[in-house]
């Protein structure tokens, strides 16, 4: 296939850029490039927030109905294009074509969502002790955001932060992560063909460098970023010194906790389903998982078994259920953990690294999983690796299950698997967790209500839902007399 070239869409055009060059490739055949040329330098950054700027009070006076116009077209275009961008998905990230485009059409039902929040009650009139006078509480855009999203979701979390950002009538200059600028591309063309008017949004492609110019920008309002712990919280010191608003979606150590009364055929696949879909590679991916002592080996050997009979293989294959991992530094990262774990847990599924052919000349994790040493647990159990890695350690009641599930500095998404209305209510009540399933997988969020976590899984207000409005709108209260 031929190479896309590598565009940024500054100030209602697309440009070259004036930075360092970038290939982006296949990670199921490494050698197919699928996009390159040069990315942002810090002069397109600057254009792209001279034109954020310019453009934010023409916009946040467009009536909000005329706003969510756009968004709703855009959403048609998307949904039109969903077989194609979905296989382009596919190509690029490594996600697998199903997956690929589903999330291309869920991105499609984002924008739906938002356009409709629009149409709600976003404000409040108050009584006031003072005769003759209101209160009135309204809603204001923010002004010109600054947004930095991951690879592992290419269009569906670029539209969960761009939708209610623009939607809410504010401006935005946009970088995605290095290895998916094709979808980022697709998804500011369908806003564009909408009528997105010039400067409204602005997408500047490249390195981490070009994030640190967003983050570091004199005219950036607020920062709405997903990415790692450790990276998340460098951007908020840098914004908290300035006073400027920052919402992080962190990392994540999730746990499925497997009680004695549970399904066991429900339980097998929505851990596997968690751990293994998107190779790992998603921030509620199950790895950790908890069972009880009762049912841990029957657990394990169907465990074992469904991991084994899971399809690796070329994400754009339709028979394939686990893709590759990013990138080849990803795949060194998880192969070495993998390694070391072979030499302190016990491995019940533990493939050696592919061989030559096909799948070695991909970025391919061969599923796996360990029982854990219970004195030395180690960083299967603690370190996020995004990867198809699961880490099991058994427990004898559900008090302790709970608080293995709870040992961990991350709280972003758990499962429990339990046919005990008062084990799931327990549950509910006691994990320190944003995200909590009874009876289905830790990974996937949907659109309409909140999403997020807590400790070191999230920083600053939750996403999606009606929630997604409290980030990028700020209150005034009204005193109104005649």
């Amino acid at each position: 296939m031929t190479a896309i070239a590598l565009r940024h869409f500054i100030d209602g055009s697309w440009v070259e850029g004036g930075g360092e060059a970038l290939v982006d490739v296949n990670p199921s055949r490494p050698s197919d490039v699928v996009a390159e040329g040069p990315g942002a330098s810090d002069a397109d950054v600057d254009r792209a927030y001279a034109a954020a700027r310019a453009a934010v009070d023409g916009w946040r006076r467009t009536p909000a109905r005329a706003r969510a116009g756009i968004l709703l077209r855009a959403a048609d275009i998307i949904e039109a294009h969903r077989e194609e961008w979905g296989g382009e998905l596919a190509r690029e990230e490594g996600k697998t074509l199903v997956e690929a485009i589903a999330e291309t059409g869920h991105a499609a039902n984002i924008l739906r969502f938002h356009a409709q929040e629009v149409e709600r009650q976003s404000g409040g009139v108050f009584e006031s002790p003072t005769p003759g006078e209101r209160i009135l509480v309204i809603r204001r855009p923010v002004g010109v955001v600054g947004a930095i999203t991951p690879f592992n979701f290419p269009i569906s979390i670029p539209a969960w932060k761009l939708a209610p950002a623009l939607v809410w009538g504010n401006t935005v200059v946009w970088k995605p992560a290095t290895s998916v600028p094709v979808l980022a591309m697709r998804f500011a063309e369908a806003l564009e063909q909408a009528g997105l008017p010039r400067g409204v949004l602005n997408l500047v492609n490249g390195t981490a460098a070009v994030g640190e110019a967003i983050v570091s920008h004199p005219d950036v309002d607020a920062v709405t970023f997903t990415g790692s712990t450790k990276v998340g919280r460098v951007i908020a010191a840098q914004l908290a010194a300035r006073g400027i608003p920052f919402q992080g979606e962190l990392g994540g150590k999730n746990a499925s906790l497997v009680l004695a009364d549970a399904d066991l055929d429900v339980a097998v696949e929505q851990v596997a389903v968690g751990a293994f879909r998107a190779a790992g590679q998603k921030c509620t991916a199950t790895s950790r998982v908890i069972v009880h002592d009762a049912i841990a080996d029957e657990f394990l050997r169907r465990l074992a078994a469904r991991t084994e009979r899971m399809i690796v293989g070329d994400a754009q294959d339709p028979a394939v259920e686990v893709g590759p991992v990013v990138d080849s530094a990803a795949r060194d990262r998880v192969a070495a953990a993998i390694a070391r774990a072979r030499t302190s847990a016990t491995a019940v599924v533990a493939p050696e690294p592919y061989g030559p052919g096909d799948l070695d000349d991909g970025y391919f994790i061969a599923p796996s999983v360990f029982e854990l040493n219970e004195d030395e647990p180690g960083e299967l159990w603690t370190d996020e690796l995004f990867g198809p890695v699961i880490g099991v350690r058994r427990v004898s009641s559900t008090e302790d299950g709970i608080a293995l599930v709870n040992d961990s500095e991350y709280g972003l998404s758990t499962a429990v698997f339990t046919t005990g209305l008062a084990d799931a209510l327990r549950a509910i009540e006691e994990i320190r967790a944003g995200v909590v399933h009874i009876n289905s997988a830790s990974a996937g969020a949907d659109l309409h209500v909140p999403f997020g976590g807590s400790g070191a899984s999230a920083l600053g207000p939750k996403e999606q839902g009606a929630a997604a409005r409290e980030f990028f709108t700020e209150t005034a209260t009204v005193y109104l007399k005649g």
